[in-house]
């Protein structure tokens, strides 16, 4: 369900949007679709800061693993 609002933009702002949009789209439209995409974007980066933070925790764990399992290798020559 769509809502109605209102937005002051810039001249210049409104101008880019219309060149975009053309004739097949309207304003709202781009509008919706660009926020979409930013906001999809920031779930991504606050999953990948929350993924990062965990890793981050277990790093010194995880190397030490690493480094143990290496020990076991052959050495190359």
């Amino acid at each position: 369900m769509k809502e109605k609002t209102s937005i002051t933009l810039s001249r210049d702002i409104l101008s880019q949007i219309d060149k975009i949009a053309g004739s097949r789209s309207s304003r709202s439209a781009l509008i919706e679709q660009v926020l979409r995409q930013y906001l999809g974007e920031r779930q991504k980066a606050a999953i990948y800061a929350k993924d990062l933070e965990i890793l981050n925790k277990a790093a010194d764990r995880l190397n030490a693993e690493a480094e143990d399992a290496l020990d076991y290798q052959a050495p190359l020559e």
